[in-house]
C-alpha cells in the first residue's frame, strides 16, 4: 500500500501562483508513476499531470501545460504541481496519486491522497 499526503493549496487570486506537494510512503516501488488530478464539485476528477519516478517523463493535460510544471525528488519520496497564472478554472480539489503508468494510461490511479483546496478569486 501506498500512503499519499498533499499540501500547498491554498486562496490566491487569478493570475498568482502556488505549489502543491505530495509526499509518499509505504510500498512506493510497486508504482512506477505518481500524478495530480483535480475534482470541482458536480464533476468528474479529471487528470492534470504525471511524472515518471525513474527518468522522470512528464504528461501534462491539455489547458494546464505551458502553465502547470511537475517535478519529483526522489529522495524526499516527493512531487510537486507548481501552478503559474492561475485562472477561475484551476480552482478545485487537487488530488495527489500513485500507481502504473504505460503508453495507454497516462495518469495513475491505484492510490489517492486525501486532497488539497485550491480557491481562485
Amino acid at each position: 500500500h501506498v500512503q499519499l499526503v498533499e499540501s500547498g493549496g491554498g486562496s490566491v487570486q487569478a493570475g498568482e501562483s502556488l505549489r502543491l506537494s505530495c509526499v509518499a510512503s509505504g510500498r512506493i516501488d510497486s508504482t512506477n508513476c505518481m500524478g495530480w488530478f483535480r475534482q470541482v464539485p458536480g464533476k468528474e476528477r479529471e487528470p492534470v499531470a504525471s511524472i515518471y519516478n525513474r527518468g522522470g517523463h512528464t504528461f501534462y493535460a491539455e489547458g494546464v501545460e505551458g502553465r502547470f510544471t511537475i517535478s519529483r525528488d526522489n529522495a524526499e519520496n516527493t512531487i510537486y504541481l507548481q501552478m503559474n497564472t492561475l485562472g477561475l478554472e484551476d480552482a478545485a480539489m487537487y488530488y495527489c496519486t500513485a500507481g502504473g503508468c504505460n503508453l495507454y494510461n497516462r495518469y495513475p490511479q491505484s492510490y489517492w491522497g486525501q486532497g488539497t483546496q485550491v480557491t481562485v478569486s
